[in-house]
């Protein structure tokens, strides 16, 4: 119903009525976990989510529209990250398929497990600042200048937070025998 109008359209729409607020949360929901997952890792994403849907539903009527909205909720999103990076966390395992797996499925899923893994924790390893800026980059595939947008920093500083980023990924992930 909502869905052909662009967010410009749909925020005022949203502000009055749940299906067009529903409506724009499922365009972007799929970007904020992308940002989410990034920054404290896909077992907290979901709460992290859960906070910025909250919070998003709480303040659209004071988004102003100086920016665009894509650019507020990133921002929205950033901060219920590094909010949760700062709580304690309880220890998480997640469900596995009840089904008893193939061999071959299982050899696949714990290599793609240990490479996830070794990418959440080269992540966490980064500054916030390069964090951010590398997620927002790579998960999200966001231009340089609305990254500078985003993080409210110059276009240069992004750049060099994201070549900084990557070449620290890059160490950390040859010091753990990932071969390129």
């Amino acid at each position: 119903m909502y869905e052909h109008l662009e967010d410009r359209q749909l925020v005022p729409l949203a502000r009055r009525d749940h299906r067009a607020y529903e409506a724009l949360m499922r365009r972007h929901l799929p970007r904020m976990h992308a940002v989410a997952c990034g920054i404290v890792g896909e077992s907290n994403a979901e709460d992290v989510l859960q906070e910025v849907l909250w919070s998003t539903y709480r303040n659209l009527k004071h988004f102003r529209g100086d920016a665009e909205f894509s650019t507020w909720l990133y921002r929205i999103t950033m901060n219920a990250c590094y909010q949760a990076l700062r709580k304690p966390q309880a220890e998480v395992t997640p469900l596995e398929d009840l089904d008893p797996p193939s061999l071959e499925n299982v050899a696949h899923r714990a290599e793609q497990n240990q490479m996830r893994e070794l990418i959440e924790e080269g992540l966490q390893s980064l500054p916030a600042e390069q964090r951010e800026a590398f997620s927002l980059r790579e998960f999200l595939d966001m231009e340089y200048q609305q990254i500078a947008e985003v993080l409210g920093v110059q276009l240069g500083t992004v750049k060099s937070r994201i070549n900084r980023a990557k070449q620290a990924l890059k160490t950390f992930l040859l010091q753990r025998g990932v071969q390129p």
